[in-house]
């Protein structure tokens, strides 16, 4: 385990926010064609701006210490709550499920009520939401054996854990959108690799969201994940699903953003040590500084500690603390709590209210 240690009592500055549009990310000269697209996309076809932004942590959703292993207590509570957030105070008497396929072990062929669905005047949830989902026991394994997010495509080892990361990450995002499903939400997988994402040096250079965009103009959730991609420098590299979060707040304005994790928040040092304080509220400064307003740390408590594991090739908690406060600055809320519990509910539903102490979580906002 490596340490990092940051102090939200100095100046904490985050990198600046790189120009963003819809179909690219850091536009050069080379790539004006792209601004075009972005122009088009932004026309009245584009839906309604986007409730909420969702990240299903990979530690949420899976055990991450058994390889490719999903918590499917916490993964299928997390698809329940979000049709529950989509569905407002309207309550369904039945969930009218959409997986329709046979799961290895299934007793039996899945049950198709056709005729309920063309009952049915329209679906009754507001399904303006986006989902992207980490890796946790899936791809991380892959990833760090190989080197993939270190680049070198010319080697077979490298070529060959691209392969088998890729193939991990997107059995997972079947299962989280199966799941989805099940509840009645109609979700599409959608990996970055397949959309044309890149990156140069590690940083987002490409980043083509019609899909997405047409995808929620027609009705359905996007669920985007982390992904293998390729890299103009490195040949490839992992792209975390915190940073796809990031550019997409940056491009849809969504209302807010929802972490879900498997703790209940960003605390002062990892979680697991007895003396660990919760940060309730965050702020965010127009030039990235960043301070803890909720509670108020003193002595040797100023500081705040993250965690990376030694498998984990995204970052961890470090990444998501600082994109989280990069979306913040952009004036959008940023909610971090734990997966499973009635604080994820009411995050889900933007029913958060940093002047109580009955929610548990951190919110991270902007200072304005």
């Amino acid at each position: 385990m490596s340490t990092i240690r940051q102090d939200p009592t100095a100046q904490n500055v985050l990198p600046p926010l790189q120009p963003s549009v819809v179909g690219d990310c850091a536009r050069t000269s080379r790539e004006a064609p792209m601004a075009e697209a972005a122009t088009e996309q932004r026309s009245p076809a584009t839906p309604r701006p986007v409730r909420c932004i969702v990240k299903l942590g990979g530690a949420a959703i899976t055990n991450k210490g058994e390889l490719e292993s999903i918590d499917e207590g916490s993964l299928r509570s997390a698809c329940a709550q979000l049709r529950q957030a989509m569905s407002g105070d309207a309550t369904p008497e039945k969930v009218m499920g959409m997986d329709w396929s046979r799961r290895p072990g299934d007793p039996a062929d899945p049950v198709v009520d056709t005729e309920g669905f063309r009952d049915m005047a329209g679906l009754g949830i507001d399904t303006n939401f986006i989902v992207v989902h980490g890796a946790g026991s899936f791809g991380h394994f892959q990833a760090s054996r190989s080197g993939v997010h270190k680049g070198g495509l010319h080697t077979a080892l490298v070529k060959a854990g691209f392969v088998a990361t890729r193939i991990s990450v997107t059995s997972l995002n079947q299962e989280v959108v199966r799941a989805m499903a099940r509840e009645g939400i109609p979700s599409i997988g959608l990996s970055p690799f397949a959309c044309g994402w890149s990156t140069q040096q590690r940083k987002l250079v490409s980043a083509n969201a019609s899909q997405i965009i047409q995808s929620l103009h027609a009705g359905f959730v996007p669920v985007l994940h982390g992904d293998g991609v390729l890299d103009e420098l490195l040949d490839c590299t992992i792209l975390s699903g915190d940073v796809i979060i990031r550019h997409l707040a940056q491009l849809l304005s969504p209302k807010y953003v929802v972490f879900l994790t498997d703790v209940h928040g960003v605390y002062d040092r990892p979680p697991t040590d007895s003396n660990a304080v919760l940060l309730r509220e965050i702020e965010v400064d127009d030039n990235g500084g960043w301070s803890v307003v909720k509670p108020a740390l003193q002595g040797n408590r100023r500081g705040v500690e993250t965690s990376v594991a030694a498998h984990d090739t995204t970052g961890g908690m470090e990444t998501k603390i600082l994109e989280a406060a990069a979306i913040a600055r952009l004036g959008v809320d940023v909610y971090i709590t734990m997966v499973d519990t009635e604080h994820s509910l009411r995050a889900l539903k933007g029913d958060v209210d940093t002047s109580s102490d009955d929610w548990l979580g951190t919110v991270i906002r902007s200072a304005k």
